[in-house]
């Protein structure tokens, strides 16, 4: 009895001793592991936020993806330590997967307009000022946030437009060129001399200040420009191409329908208008 007492003490002993020296041994790799690892950690955070200053990233869109970096990597440094000591780490995952997935489904449309949201301000489709028409609506932005973005109309309404459409429709940006093209088209009487009233609506155009009137190199942009478009069923149709800042959109618009129709009313050209003959019979 001696003899079996003393050989189950050497054996307890050396694997307590065999399992102290593992443990001691995983617990210093943990300690290398969290020395390198947060080393790490704090060199991935610097150079992601200067990558996202670099590329002018929104100072609350940075701060924001720099927090969700920084848990990400200590959760997994969190795991690799707890792999490192031994502990089973599959039910930890499962369980922050399974709470993942309960949160992802709970909030999809949420989640679905912060992924917009973080996409627009990354790729910047517009920004702060633009003239833009999506979702049925159009207005100058006012605000753009994680999950909307807010319009002002002409009219001055307030419109609140989910960042997930946005970012996954169809969208016209206005603004984002410095050039835009205003297509005008005016309607004369049959019989109306087409070489006078284009030569009439040419020298409007060359009058207006804020008509380019010569082609500018590497942009879309050409002189003035007056043509025969159709014969309709109560005149004929003359269209007008003037290129112009895209500030002075509206401010060329609005000259050219207003001197066309002055002037050349005055000059003795008429523009038609829809009229029924009726005719009766006994």
């Amino acid at each position: 009895m001696e003899q079996i007492t003393q050989w189950f003490s050497e054996s307890a002993i050396q694997s307590l001793s065999g399992y102290a020296v593992d443990f001691c041994k995983n617990v210093v790799a943990a300690i290398v592991i969290y020395i390198v690892g947060k080393w790490l950690i704090k060199k991935i955070s610097t150079l992601a936020t200067k990558l996202m200053e670099k590329r002018k990233v929104e100072p609350s869109l940075s701060t924001f993806l720099s927090s969700i970096i920084n848990v990400v990597l200590w959760f997994v440094l969190i795991i690799a330590i707890i792999s490192v000591l031994g502990i089973e780490t599959s039910s930890f995952i499962a369980l922050f997967t399974g709470a993942g997935m309960a949160i992802g489904m709970a909030m999809s449309g949420t989640l679905g307009n912060f992924a917009g949201g973080v996409m627009i301000l990354l790729f910047k489709p517009y920004k702060v000022g633009d003239y833009i028409i999506a979702q049925g609506y159009e207005g100058i932005v006012r605000e753009i946030q994680i999950f909307n973005t807010i319009l002002t109309t002409t009219d001055n309404k307030t419109i609140i437009i989910p960042n997930g459409g946005l970012s996954t429709g169809s969208m016209q940006n206005v603004s984002k060129q410095p050039y835009r093209r205003v297509d005008l088209n005016f309607q004369f009487c049959y019989g109306t001399d087409y070489d006078e009233v284009r030569k009439a609506i040419a020298d409007i155009q060359a009058r207006c200040p804020q008509i380019i009137q010569e082609p500018i190199e590497g942009e879309p942009v050409i002189a003035p420009w007056q043509g025969l478009a159709s014969l309709d069923e109560s005149g004929v149709t003359i269209a007008t191409r003037s290129w112009c800042k895209t500030s002075d959109y509206w401010a060329v618009a609005g000259y050219m329908n207003y001197t066309v129709y002055q002037e050349l009313r005055k000059s003795g050209f008429m523009f038609p208008y829809n009229k029924l003959d009726v005719t009766i019979t006994k």
